[in-house]
């Protein structure tokens, strides 16, 4: 069966593993694999079969492979009722895929010795020093709360443990943050932080994983420690050094004849097109938020140079970025065997975190499973986009998709079709 992962406003579920054999595309320890070979018509195929399917109205898909572009292609439509293509320069909203860059702009500033990784965020951000857990229920129903155990650190932040909310798991703390409302468009980054820091924390810091409004946080960091507004700072730090030129929080009125329609799978095969408005607010209206959890809007080609740049160990045609210990850094997974309250972590496969990255740390262990090597690297997006960098292979991939909920089935068949059904990958012991 066919392990189901939802996005940024659902939860995510595992329909039960079942034991994959070891084959001859998983080199025993100590010997190479032998190299990855892509499949273009595999990959046409999958990419055809979602559009036909009904389960997206448009797709495109990019892989890069030992310095080159190996595979490019499209299927469906960017806007159905247009009649408008997918193609190579539509732009998405790429939701979530926004937090790796979030997390490399704040890692630059590590490398300049800003900050050390451990120093908690009160020490640049005054209003979290003094944070409560939501403990228990009381008698009347009503939670109740205690001091945190310890502060939250940086580290915290880029990993996901440090105990903030982000309105997806239900009960007394998520109906406070839906209530206050910290990434209202119309909040800059100093209100969403203070309005975040006003409520209290779902577990003590470093207890436990779950995904969070954390890399806002790291957003408001970059803001403090820089001097500079985020939007600016990643634009001149990154952006702009990569020749991501498309890609942006504020986009220009002219590029609304680029930018893709978002459909919402109804059921049946059935999508009906997301409000404009709606979409286009983040991007194309007036708007003072500008949030390191999301926001970005882009082109397939710009993300991929944001992914090959990863791959080269953090510099892409004579742009240097971050140094490679960094990437590597945050490509590691960071929590502790010990953590084993994970939110929906698990549904993404056989994985750890490192810094606003999931990692792979085993081969798939069902069939189920999305196909990949361990010590691969990625995120993805509450549109169903995803990307991701695979250092054993010398690869990486970045999938645009503009439909909600997440619908993670689309992951596993683009996945499958890149490596085959059967791979497994390096054991990696």
């Amino acid at each position: 069966m066919r392990r189901l992962s939802f996005g940024l406003a659902a939860l995510t579920l595992s329909l039960g593993p079942s034991p994959f054999i070891q084959t001859a595309d998983a080199a025993p320890v100590g010997q190479a694999a032998a190299p990855l070979k892509i499949n273009k018509g595999r990959i046409e195929r999958a990419l055809k079969g979602i559009v036909s399917d009904g389960r997206a109205a448009g797709v495109s898909m990019l892989v890069w492979q030992d310095g080159r572009e190996r595979f490019f292609g499209t299927a469906g439509f960017a806007d159905r009722e247009a009649g408008r293509p997918m193609a190579r320069d539509t732009l998405v909203q790429i939701w979530s895929m926004t937090k790796p860059v979030t997390g490399v702009a704040l890692m630059q500033l590590w490398e300049e010795g800003r900050f050390r990784i451990d120093d908690p965020i009160a020490q640049y951000l005054p209003e979290f020093a003094k944070m409560q857990v939501a403990a228990k229920l009381g008698a009347s129903g009503g939670a109740q709360y205690r001091p945190a155990a310890r502060p939250i650190t940086i580290r915290d932040l880029l990993r996901h443990t440090a105990g903030l909310a982000y309105g997806m798991r239900g009960g007394a703390v998520d109906a406070e943050y839906q209530r206050v409302d910290p990434l209202n468009l119309q909040n800059d980054l100093a209100e969403a932080n203070q309005r975040l820091a006003r409520l209290p924390l779902l577990f003590d810091p470093g207890a436990e994983w779950s995904y969070s409004a954390s890399v806002d946080v790291q957003a408001r960091l970059v803001e403090t420690l820089s001097g500079q507004d985020f939007e600016t700072y990643v634009r001149q730090r990154i952006l702009d050094p990569l020749g991501m030129r498309d890609t942006g929080w504020s986009q220009p009125a002219a590029n609304l004849a680029r930018f893709a329609a978002t459909y919402e799978d109804k059921g049946a095969g059935t999508l009906v097109r997301q409000s404009d408005q709606q979409m286009q607010a983040r991007n194309f209206a007036p708007h003072r938020l500008t949030m390191g959890g999301a926001g970005l809007v882009g082109s397939i080609d710009d993300y991929m140079r944001f992914a090959r740049m990863l791959l080269n160990g953090g510099e892409l045609d004579g742009a240097r970025i971050l140094k490679a210990s960094t990437v590597r850094l945050m490509t590691t997974d960071h929590l502790d065997p010990a953590m084993k309250e994970r939110f929906f972590l698990p549904a993404k496969g056989s994985v750890g975190f490192g810094f606003n990255f999931a990692v792979r740390t085993a081969q798939p262990q069902s069939d189920d499973e999305n196909r990949g090597a361990v010590g691969e690297f990625f995120w993805d997006g509450a549109a169903s986009t995803l990307f991701w960098v695979d250092p054993a292979n010398r690869l990486a991939g970045v999938f645009f998709v503009q439909k909600m909920p997440f619908d993670g089935s689309l992951h596993h068949d683009v996945r499958e079709a890149v490596y085959g059904r059967e791979y497994l990958g390096p054991r990696g012991d």
